[in-house]
Parts: C-alpha cells; structure tokens; sequence
C-alpha cells in the first residue's frame, strides 16, 4: 500500500511546495526593503482610526496562546473571549479557557475582577477613562485587558511604537472574511494583523512572536464576530457581589 500512494503523495507535495515557495519569494522580496512602507501605514492607521471613531462595540473572540516548557516544547492553551466597550469609560471582559475564568469589569469609577469558579473577586478605584483604566492596570497591577492595546483610541501610536520594519504580505480570508494581511518587526518581537478590506477596516486577527524569550512563542486573537450596534443594559458595566462572594485584595505588581 505505501509504495501505491508514494508517487502521488510526492508529487502532491512537490507541487504544494512549489506554491509555498514562490509565496515565501514574494514576501521576501518585499521585506528586503529597509523600513515601514507607507501602504503598511495606511492600511494600520485607517483600522485603527476606524475603531476609534466607534462609541460602542462588541467582539467575541478566540485566543491561543503558546508557553514553552524547559524541554523547549511548546505547550498551546486556548480560551474565548467577549468584549463590550463603550466609550469613554466603559469597558466588560469576559474570558473562558484552559488557564483562566475571568471577568474584567469598568465601570468609569471601580475596575474589578471576578472569578466566577472560584466565587472570588478584588476591586480597586480605577480613573475616569478607558485609556486611563487600562494603563493603570497594566503597569500598577500587571493586569492586561484581552484586545487592550487596540481599545485605545491612540492605538496606532502603540501598535506602532519601536517598529522598524512593515510590509503588506498580500490577502488572506479570516473567520470568511477577505482581510489585508500585514507584518511588522520591532526589536523584541514580530507582530502580525489581518485587517478587515472594505468600508469597515476591523481587525480579524492579531498574531504576537515574542523574540526575546526561547523559542519565541506566539499569542494570537481571531475576532470571531464584531458588532457596532450593541445594546447595553445597565448590568452590563455593573458589578454586585452575589451570596457566597469572597472579596480578595489585588496586590500591585
């Protein structure tokens, strides 16, 4: 039976190579330009121009990111996630997965965290703005909101900060949708973002290579599904302690 399928299989594979090859060309022939290229540019700052312009929005989300053993093997945890934000300080996360149980709550006065499995949850005096928020968080409490950087309505700012390379790789379909597909290097790591062709230039899909940890594990977030038409109720941005609830200090970092 193997020597029956072995010519075809090779032959399959040599002509699947020969595609992968003359696209891995064409992407290096594009990197082989120092610098950021100005399409690149654009194409990042109309997205992230676009969803700033957004008040309100929701988007579900799948997320897998890559930890490396001593051994050097890659170990891969998956999770879901859903946003809802609406500006200017507004903000619930919800993430569900291998690793974490968690839901993120901004109310534009308290920030609080709650783990439902576990019937725990801390509470802090947050600032009055989403941007506010979510730097405090990270650097007093090394809490990172899932699609943080992108909240930020000078997200082009961040994304772009300390990159020294860009290129369009080309086209690509995410989650069925045709998206320009982009690359970035920054000295640590590379960064990639397919973003939504058309009216309505959404991110579908981030892609982080970390470089300066061995053997450079990834983390990547497909959005899975966007709204920019919510509606609220006024639960969503709240937070009451059911029966049962034990409340935790969040220690700064």
């Amino acid at each position: 039976m193997r020597s029956t399928f072995r010519i075809p299989l090779t032959a399959g594979l040599a002509r699947c190579c020969a595609l992968v090859g003359l696209a891995m060309v064409s992407v290096a022939a594009q990197a082989q330009s120092a610098g950021v290229a100005p399409e690149a540019r654009q194409m990042l700052k109309a997205s992230t121009d676009f969803l700033a312009s957004q008040q309100r929005f929701t988007a579900d989300t799948r997320n897998t990111l890559e930890i490396v053993l001593t051994s050097g093997q890659k170990i891969e945890f998956n999770s879901t996630g859903h946003q809802f934000v609406q500006r200017p300080n507004r903000l619930r996360s919800e993430r569900s997965g291998d690793l974490v149980e968690q839901v993120f709550v901004y109310d534009g006065k308290s920030l609080t965290l709650y783990q439902p499995q576990e019937k725990v949850y801390a509470q802090v005096a947050a600032p009055g703005t989403l941007e506010e928020m979510l730097d405090l968080a990270r650097e007093k409490y090394d809490v990172v909101a899932p699609f943080g950087d992108l909240i930020f309505k000078n997200a082009y700012d961040i994304l772009m900060d300390g990159v020294t390379e860009g290129i369009v790789v080309g086209k690509a379909v995410i989650e069925g949708v045709v998206c320009n597909h982009l690359a970035f290097r920054a000295p640590d790591l590379d960064w990639q973002i397919w973003i939504q062709e058309g009216a309505q230039p959404l991110p579908r899909r981030v892609v982080i290579t970390t470089l300066d940890l061995p053997n450079a594990p990834q983390f990547a977030v497909t959005v899975t599904r966007w709204n920019l038409e919510p509606s609220f109720d006024a639960q969503t941005f709240t937070f009451t302690p059911q029966p049962g609830m034990r409340q935790v200090e969040l220690l700064p970092r």
